[in-house]
């Protein structure tokens, strides 16, 4: 392997998104930084993101507050400590975003014109579970703001090297060259996706922060990059996995032929939108029998509800109304929704939204604590790839991109009380080596096991499970992951191939655990076990690989 193909840095961080972007300009203060993305740095789960960041900022509101409605959403999974550490943090990372160039709403910007008394008026959101407005939002594309800001400081800063399209096939472990003392990170191999050539990266610390894995279901919300890989080369490292049952379906994604699971954001339920089901000639409100704060309950009960009528009724979507809103405001509160829905047939403020249920978030992950270090030395997962116990066992709208934030500051924090070197020199890691491997011309072998995976994911792992259809997703993953296994040490790899890979590891690793959860709570419900046992509350499913995978409570 040339030279050129070892590199060496203090901190590499893979993953482009929030939770890896602000940990790069954080991390750049104390070292050489590379940030390694599959795509271009601006294609990631962040950008998708809508309805914007939930920080307590508003006169009325309180920490107490945030906190209790997000122990009240998680259903009795979530870490207290954790919650509140994340929430007393999160308006000083917010504070940091403004100056990093980050510009949110004002309401002003809405309602009229800004005038200069309202400078400091943010337009607050309010979303389904919470108490209050508190969540912070760019218009309807904070995802997109949040990028474009981070990126720009990113590319200035001599810090910090991004390398697009360049796609981590695995992470480097002690565990690599027999090294008995603590499991430990070394760094990573990362495929360039153009040549395919493999590079062999060493670094002090390793940053997962490579977001979410909705490409497991057929119907999604995130973007192709969502492919599980962190949670993957982690679970292979030996670090452990934490809660993969408890999968979101966000409940309004867009339904149109050609729509590609656009995302209605929660925002326009909090601004006012009813969810409503056709009923002979008329449209009639149905979430009140379902919970109190009607439309505006939290994501798992209005996904089973709007499941439930969809299967009672036989009708492919429901539908939105926000009718009760002038055009005008529809179009300065959400410019890129109203914009999408009239590319469809859609006025926002004349018809119906047709929308239905879609994977969207992961709220289990690599168990990392408030600081996002896992179990193994000198490896952290931010953002969705870790599991920090706040989100238990369903996320409270817009808690993602406030945990990114903190836990991306928190480990770099924490990497600095590290000082001893990696046990391992550097001369001693072997690079990749494709051994016996040849080239495949059975590429088609990929396109379908990956759509199998997607599609019993979603017809047996779904919104709502029972044992038999765990049990025969059980035995078509287990099927499926010895084919691909053989298959990627028969053949040299190729990025469809090690996507895959990882996507049918997560896959198991979301049907085993949902198997070993015998109730159902928060975003697991399986019909056979519909009572949340008071027995399981603050229990874990957890997952780790040592020589093989083992499942337990904790």
């Amino acid at each position: 392997m040339a030279a050129s193909d070892r590199i060496t840095c203090d901190y590499l961080i893979i993953g482009s998104g929030l939770a890896g972007l602000s940990a790069a300009l954080k991390a750049s203060r104390h070292g050489s930084v590379l940030v390694v993305t599959k795509n271009e740095a601006a294609e990631c789960n962040t950008r998708y993101a809508q309805g914007g960041i939930a920080c307590v900022i508003a006169e009325g509101d309180s920490f107490e507050a945030h906190v209790q409605d997000t122990l009240a959403a998680g259903a009795g999974l979530c870490r207290e400590d954790v919650v509140r550490a994340i929430v007393a943090a999160g308006p000083e990372r917010v504070q940091e975003l403004q100056e990093w160039g980050v510009h949110f709403t004002r309401r002003g910007e809405v309602e009229g014109d800004l005038r200069k008394d309202e400078a400091q008026d943010y337009d607050l959101g309010r979303e389904g579970g919470h108490s209050q407005r508190r969540v912070l939002h760019a218009g309807d594309i904070t995802g997109q703001e949040l990028v474009r800001a981070l990126l720009e400081q990113c590319r200035a800063n001599p810090k910090i090297t991004i390398l697009e399209h360049h796609l981590a096939v695995d992470l480097i472990s002690t565990r690599h060259i027999e090294w008995q003392g603590e499991n430990c990170c070394l760094g990573a191999y990362v495929m360039d996706t153009a040549s395919r050539a493999i590079k062999t990266i060493l670094s002090r610390f390793t940053f997962l922060a490579t977001g979410g894995a909705g490409k497991v279901y057929l119907y999604t919300s995130n973007p192709d990059v969502a492919s599980g890989d962190g949670v993957a080369m982690a679970y292979r490292a030996a670090a452990e996995i934490r809660n993969m049952e408890f999968f979101q379906f966000h409940p309004t994604c867009l339904w149109h032929p050609e729509a590609k699971s656009f995302l209605i954001s929660e925002a326009v339920r909090g601004e006012g939108a009813v969810l409503k089901i056709r009923r002979g000639g008329d449209y009639v409100e149905f979430m009140d029998k379902y919970h109190t704060l009607g439309s505006l309950a939290p994501r798992d009960i209005v996904a089973r509800a709007i499941d439930n009528e969809l299967k009672r009724s036989g009708q492919d979507c429901a539908f939105l109304d926000i009718r009760h809103h002038p055009e005008e405001f529809l179009r300065k509160r959400f410019p890129n929704i109203f914009a999408a829905c009239l590319r469809y047939g859609v006025n926002m403020a004349r018809d119906l939204i047709p929308v239905v249920p879609a994977a969207h978030y992961c709220c289990g992950g690599v168990r990392t604590d408030v600081n996002g270090a896992t179990t193994v030395k000198r490896l952290y997962a931010i953002g969705e790839v870790g599991c920090t116990g706040l989100h238990g066992a369903n996320r409270l709208a817009s808690n993602s991109l406030l945990e990114a934030l903190v836990t991306g500051h928190n480990a770099v924090v924490h990497s600095l009380a590290i000082a001893e070197a990696p046990p391992i020199a550097a001369d001693t890691v072997p690079d990749w080596t494709s051994q016996d491997a040849v080239n495949s011309d059975e590429q088609i072998v990929i396109s379908h096991n990956w759509e199998e995976i997607r599609r019993f994911m979603w017809d047996y792992v779904g919104i709502v499970r029972t044992n038999k259809r765990l049990e025969r997703a059980k035995n078509r993953i287990r099927v499926i992951r010895q084919e691909i296994e053989k298959y990627y040490w028969d053949f040299i790899v190729t990025p469809d191939l090690i996507e895959l890979r990882n996507l049918a590891s997560v896959a198991e690793m979301i049907v085993d655990s949902a198997t070993a959860r015998r109730e159902s709570r928060g975003l697991h419900y399986n019909a056979d076990w519909p009572v949340a046992s008071p027995e399981s509350v603050g229990r874990d499913t957890c997952l780790r690989r040592p020589t093989k995978m083992e499942i337990w409570y904790e």
